[in-house]
């Protein structure tokens, strides 16, 4: 069987995710890896999750937790996020409320509700390398998203119309953004919702981070702030994407879209040709421990990724050679790292891992085009003290 015959043409756009292939070098106990950027493990409430799931599947309750249940999501776990996104500015019901299978899942379900082949996309330059993988299938056109871009709508539209398309969504993660850790400040999403407006597109707010503030002010959300001017959320066009895999457990794979609830209703309708629903038994478990602990939970990984963030920063103060940039995010789990131009940083990867047994995610994975080829990730959520500072120490010795 030639299978290349009868492969739809979107095939042709999906590509393995670099990441999840460096993953696998966390199997090497000897490699200092700052490539994944996933939470530690040590951190996850385990205990806590071990008696919610205990409890769920005692007695009559265990038919509930192994049922199939509601596309839409259970019911108290959807009740709890309506209160919890009020507490961030978004006052919103039940109704505005789908779990998803992780937010991945969600940007797939929202790449096939808003995307026809030969749409354009806006998006960072660079972007969450997910989002695109989960974009690709639909075979969009990508351009980069700028708030203070001064191209005029009325010229996206037409170089959109050319391509074969229309401009239809903008996307970014505007809180410690993956994969350069920098937030768009309360200006920059002002500016973004106006030139949404003007272009009658929809923005997807990719808030995967958010909750993991380290220093600095905290900026509403985007959604938060198209409320305030839209009346209600009811009338936005800003789509809200949210996770419990960096703050409670990855696992389990629970996310949620927050959004008008026309939105919510179409992405039900995908969910119920997808996967009919997601686990129930993992959603019942995260309510209770989400319900009992979430606050003081984040606030001690607050603390603990902070001070893995201010120790990978200051190695890279102390060991990086002249050329050599770096951002200083205010939360997250990344630092964005630019060479000097004309450094390959996917051979620099080459290197690293065999010659100074060190990992990180080459920056070119992250843009559209395949630019940034001088940019690299690192990320200090998994790593120690001592590996961070020898990790570092590994990779100047490199550079130098």
């Amino acid at each position: 069987m030639d299978w290349q015959t009868v492969l739809a043409r979107r095939t042709g756009r999906m590509k393995a995710s670099e990441i999840r292939e460096l993953l696998k070098l966390l199997d090497q106990p000897d490699i200092i890896s700052f490539a994944g950027g996933i939470p530690d493990p040590a951190l996850f409430p385990a205990e806590a999750f071990a008696t919610a799931m205990s409890e769920a599947m005692t007695g009559p309750r265990a038919a509930q937790a192994l049922q199939y249940s509601v596309s839409e999501g259970y019911a108290p776990l959807r009740a709890w996020l309506a209160d919890h996104m009020a507490t961030i500015g978004v006052p919103c019901g039940t109704e505005n409320i789908v779990i998803t299978s992780g937010s991945q899942q969600a940007l797939d379900y929202l790449g096939k509700l808003l995307l026809t082949p030969g749409d354009t996309a806006m998006v960072g330059w660079p972007t969450y390398l997910g989002a695109l993988g989960a974009f690709n299938a639909c075979e969009p056109r990508y351009i980069p998203l700028d708030p203070w871009s001064n191209t005029a709508p009325e010229d996206l539209r037409a170089e959109a119309e050319a391509a074969g398309g229309a401009v239809k969504m903008a996307y970014l993660s505007p809180d410690f953004a993956n994969p350069t850790g920098e937030t768009l400040d309360a200006e920059g999403r002002v500016r973004l919702l106006d030139r949404a407006e003007a272009l009658g597109i929809a923005v997807i707010e990719d808030a995967a981070y958010q909750a993991l503030r380290y220093d600095g002010d905290p900026v509403p959300p985007i959604l938060a702030t198209d409320i305030a001017r839209s009346g209600g959320i009811e009338n936005t066009r800003t789509i809200y994407c949210g996770s419990f895999s960096k703050t409670l457990a990855p696992g389990l794979r629970v996310g949620w879209v927050c959004a008008a609830s026309p939105v919510i209703e179409r992405l039900v309708l995908i969910k119920q040709a997808a996967d009919l629903h997601s686990p129930t038994l993992n959603q019942i478990a995260t309510e209770r421990v989400a319900r009992a602990m979430f606050d003081d939970h984040v606030a001690g990984l607050r603390r603990v990724y902070g001070a893995r963030r201010d120790r990978m920063l200051a190695a890279l103060s102390r060991e990086m050679p002249e050329g050599i940039t770096w951002t200083r995010p205010e939360g997250g789990m990344f630092v964005w790292v630019t060479l000097p131009e004309g450094t390959d940083s996917a051979q620099l990867l080459e290197r690293a891992v065999r010659e100074a047994r060190v990992a990180f995610v080459p920056g070119g994975a992250f843009f559209p085009d395949g630019s940034g080829r001088n940019t690299l990730r690192l990320s200090f959520s998994c790593a120690d003290d001592a590996r961070i500072d020898e990790g570092i120490a590994r990779l100047g010795r490199l550079l130098r």
